[in-house]
């Protein structure tokens, strides 16, 4: 049996900002049996995980090119390949069978054929719905939890401060961060994401980043005693200050520089004076980094979530061709929380 699979592409490398015309919908026949022999999974891609790290793989080049496997340079014309929660159509491989639902690293396609490789793991718990899997309970998650507690070694009163937010990673943050007992500021770029993350994520304050000219007084403000902890999701002149408003032995933790990514002019230039003479430490990491506490992490949300002390944030688009809106809406900060695009529901 033969099907019509649509996936996407890019025309060619992007170095600037991502643009819905840099995309393209392609379609393939694919048979859905496999000859005699193969060792290969056929996957009915279900949710497809939408992160912007993905930028610097279409670029020509990237220093994270070389940084780890799934990081590797996209060709224009290739298949996009990414974190997608699938349902198994067909197996040549003993560990899997039909239907069986599993998390990996597949196309940005509606369907994907792969090896046992890329096949992270079987998920077999429904006690949340499958997509907490690609953000709350996934590397999201766990970027939030070994960004903050392994990193940082945040501390009950402490200050955090956290940048974007309301995204999939930021609110995470802040929420764990209210949890510990902190006090917790965070920016974000409209007036409906600050009362979000105030009023519905609880955390002390947060301001709207567009509406600051100049940020070292916004911090003043809302820090007058100084920030103990930064976790960056942004770089560029957000961590300037930041680090400039830090207490002696602050601590920055950086995620992601989304700043930067599209626009080169925006990197980040601390006062080195205030690195050596506050001892701040600045440490850069990736989730995989923290793979050694996955089984922690994993226990201590899943306990947070049942007993309703971590509120999930999705943001879901349909079919693949909203793939490329969605995408290109991380940059201009239409997302709020984990976005998710479904192709078919469970």
């Amino acid at each position: 049996m033969e099907v019509t699979n649509k996936y996407i592409v890019i025309k060619h490398h992007i170095e600037d900002s991502p643009k819905e015309s840099h995309f393209e919908v392609k379609t393939e026949a694919i048979g859905l049996s496999l000859k005699p022999g193969s060792d290969e999974v056929i996957i009915k891609n279900l949710y497809i995980s939408i992160d912007p790290y993905l930028i610097n793989r279409m670029k020509s080049y990237s220093a994270s090119h070389n940084a780890i496997s799934f990081a590797t340079p996209l060709t224009p014309g290739q298949a996009i390949d990414a974190l997608v929660i699938g349902r198994v159509v067909t197996s040549g491989n003993a560990k899997f069978e039909k239907d069986d639902l599993v998390m990996g690293v597949f196309t940005w396609a509606e369907y994907s054929v792969v090896k046992e490789q890329s096949i992270i793991k079987k998920l077999e718990s429904f006690e949340f719905p499958l997509t907490y899997h690609l953000g709350i309970l996934g590397f999201s998650g766990l970027s939030a939890y070994g960004g903050f507690f392994e990193i940082c070694k945040p501390r009950k009163g402490e200050t955090v401060f956290v940048s974007a937010a309301s995204g999939s990673v930021g609110n995470i943050v802040g929420q764990y961060a209210k949890l510990l007992g902190c006090y917790v500021v965070g920016c974000a770029g409209s007036q409906k994401k600050v009362t979000l993350l105030k009023e519905e994520l609880g955390f002390d304050d947060a301001f709207n980043y567009k509406e600051e000219t100049d940020l070292n007084s916004t911090f003043k403000r809302y820090f007058p005693d100084g920030i103990d902890i930064y976790f960056d999701n942004v770089g560029g002149e957000m961590l300037e200050a930041a680090v400039a408003n830090m207490k002696a032995f602050g601590r920055v933790s950086v995620c992601g520089v989304i700043s930067e990514y599209t626009d080169i002019g925006k990197r980040a230039s601390p006062h080195m004076m205030d690195v050596v003479y506050k001892r701040i430490t600045i440490r850069g990491f990736l989730a995989a980094d923290y793979m050694n506490v996955f089984g922690d992490f994993s226990a201590k949300t899943l306990d947070y979530l049942r007993n309703g002390q971590l509120r999930v944030i999705e943001d879901r688009s349909l079919g693949v061709e909203s793939i490329p809106s969605a995408f290109v809406g991380l940059f201009n900060g239409d997302n709020v929380g984990k976005k998710v695009v479904v192709l078919a529901d469970e």
